[in-house]
């Protein structure tokens, strides 16, 4: 049942911690993914901030799922243009500085009982064709360092990364074959780069999946893609659902909208995607 697996990121609910985990509980999700607790990067926290954090989650009978970190969303070489993207409250640092990032989010992962921590491909050079083999190198190396601490990263297809849509990722994810490097498949996300989803997409990704976002995407008339409550977008959920399911996927489901009605909250806007995810769960 993916209800018993299924779980939202605190942020996209509120900027206030314990409001979002209220929220959580009172939905009945089984857990919590964590980028900002209370407007700060969860990278940036303290070991006590860190075991505070678990705890808060721990008493609404939640846990957290991931740990969903800004890790290597800076250039390769800061020399080139490269496209970017929000970093959410990081600082733009250079790959070095990121390495050393890496180890102190495993300890993090760890104090707040997780071994899965997100992580992306580089902001998105003119041609990153040209560059897989030393993203793959980079990628490698911090596979490594993972293996070795017991944790598994997390590459999501993020379109102002290398990685941007699930063809790239697959590629970049089996290039490093890498047990403690996996997918995260974000199937909204492929969808706002205006790919098709499923089942094209999830192709792409499917032997090498670990982890699932759930959002959706619209493109207007305009051609601009914009993301909208699940079901109302391009992305064939019910199909794309069955799939998973058939397909033995037995990992988590994480809401991360990014969809604000206008005039309401973020809140608001989750609650809808959830909604509209539960009554698609009933046709799967």
């Amino acid at each position: 049942m993916i209800e018993s697996r299924l779980g939202v990121l605190t942020d996209e609910v509120s900027d206030n911690f314990e409001e979002a985990l209220n929220w959580a509980a009172e939905q009945g999700l089984a857990h919590v993914e964590v980028r900002v607790v209370n407007g700060r990067n969860i990278a940036t926290v303290s070991d006590d901030e860190a075991r505070d954090i678990r705890k808060q989650v721990e008493a609404k009978g939640l846990y957290i799922s991931a740990l969903a970190s800004p890790l290597f969303k800076c250039a390769l070489d800061p020399s080139r243009p490269v496209a970017s993207g929000d970093t959410f409250g990081n600082a733009e640092e250079d790959v070095e500085a990121h390495f050393e990032k890496l180890s102190r989010v495993i300890a993090i992962a760890k104090l707040l009982g997780t071994k899965r921590i997100r992580i992306f491909s580089f902001w998105r050079e003119q041609e990153p064709e040209r560059y897989t083999s030393e993203i793959v190198g980079h990628l490698r190396r911090a596979a490594g360092i993972a293996a070795e601490e017991g944790v598994e990263l997390l590459l999501e297809n993020e379109p102002s990364c290398n990685g941007g849509v699930a063809e790239e990722v697959g590629t970049l994810v089996r290039a490093v074959d890498s047990p403690a490097l996996r997918a995260l498949w974000d199937p909204g996300n492929h969808a706002h780069a205006q790919r098709e989803a499923y089942p094209s997409g999830y192709e792409a990704v499917k032997d090498v999946l670990s982890h699932v976002h759930l959002k959706d995407a619209y493109v207007g008339p305009d051609g601009k893609s914009r993301c909208v409550p699940i079901g109302s977008g391009t992305v064939d959920y019910i199909a794309h659902l069955r799939a998973l399911a058939a397909d033995g996927y037995e990992g988590l489901y994480t809401i991360e909208t990014h969809f604000k009605p206008d005039g309401a909250s973020r809140m608001t806007g989750t609650k809808m995607t959830l909604d509209a995810l539960r009554a698609l769960l009933k046709e799967v």
